[in-house]
């Protein structure tokens, strides 16, 4: 059987800033309260993402890329990532603010946890009124610095503040202090690492009556402390279909505007994966069809050179 469009189960992520959106926007059942992250694509040890329908249904995404390799992978991501897949794709529900905190890069995930780093981005699927981002500083400080407002508990007066709308990208390198604010439901595209260092989280406490750890040490040492002019990526044009939103040396995502049909670039190098974000295609290959609905992700392996997609939807488009 040749390789075909591989769907998973989600794995439906029980936090305390979690809500009910993301099944609501998936249709699909909640299986219990306080929903806060639906992992769409997974290798992270214990959460390995299954095959929900198919040929491969009921499969593992690890075990099925131990058998295809580069068929499924691509040959550059087998060379760099040796036989790895290297993302995790969320869907993130914050009904209440997550924590701010930062994440290593690669040379300090590799010394400390054997990890790849955690560079990041994300595309705002649905916003509240007056929902914002934290991303950034909104001015330059010392290591020393850090220690001190952490101390003295008014960190978050450090924070850069963006308004989030529906549409807006941030993409959040390793090392960039960062929240998620109440009221956003957004996609999340990221190196496939579980390492979050959380410097300071409301003082919140969890279904036990404790404070959730923070990590003031460790993150010190992984913060960029520089100021940067925007934190914030430019608008996405309305009126171009198929239109980059962020490029780096993990991955490049580009936001497509299906209005009918089109045909997806895909080559032999590297696997994409689809997030279907608003409205229903049809993924055509092989002479097949699959449907990709709202809320729902496909893996596309590398040895489909060729796929159309028809329907009316907008669509995140990532490779490495």
């Amino acid at each position: 059987m040749k390789l075909e469009p591989l769907k998973f189960r989600p794995y439906l992520k029980p936090v305390i800033w979690g809500g009910d959106k993301i099944c609501r926007y998936k249709k699909i059942k909640q299986p219990e309260p306080n929903i806060g992250e639906s992992w769409e694509i997974s290798v992270v040890p214990g959460h390995e993402s299954i095959v929900e329908e198919g040929f491969y249904e009921g499969r593992k995404l690890t075990d099925l890329i131990e058998e295809f390799g580069e068929e499924l992978l691509g040959k550059s991501v087998v060379k760099k990532y040796d036989n790895k897949f290297p993302l995790l794709i969320k869907i993130i529900d914050a009904n209440d603010n997550l924590s701010v905190q930062v994440h290593p890069d690669d040379f300090l995930a590799k010394q400390r946890h054997n990890s790849l780093g955690k560079t990041e981005m994300w595309y705002i699927i649905k916003s509240d009124t007056n929902a914002r981002i934290y991303s950034g500083l909104n001015r330059e400080i010392s290591p020393e610095e850090y220690e001190k407002h952490i101390a003295d508990g008014d960190f978050e007066s450090l924070l850069a503040v963006h308004d989030s709308n529906p549409g807006d990208v941030f993409y959040l390198p390793a090392g960039r202090i960062h929240a998620i604010g109440a009221g956003n439901l957004l996609a999340e595209i990221q190196e496939s690492s579980d390492i979050t260092y959380r410097i300071y989280d409301y003082n919140r406490k969890d279904a036990f009556g404790n404070t959730r750890e923070l990590h003031t040490s460790l993150a010190k040492d992984a913060i960029d402390y520089k100021l940067y002019d925007n934190y914030k990526n430019p608008p996405v044009p309305k009126d171009i279909a198929d239109y980059e939103i962020v490029s780096c040396s993990h991955f490049k995502t580009r936001r497509l505007l299906i209005d009918g049909n089109m045909e997806l670039k895909t080559d032999d190098d590297s696997f994409t994966v689809l997030m279907c974000l608003k409205g229903e295609v049809e993924m055509i290959f092989d002479g097949r069809k699959q449907k990709l609905k709202e809320g729902h992700s496909a893996l596309i392996p590398a040895a489909l050179k060729e796929m159309s997609l028809s329907g009316r939807a907008t669509i995140l488009s990532t490779r490495c």
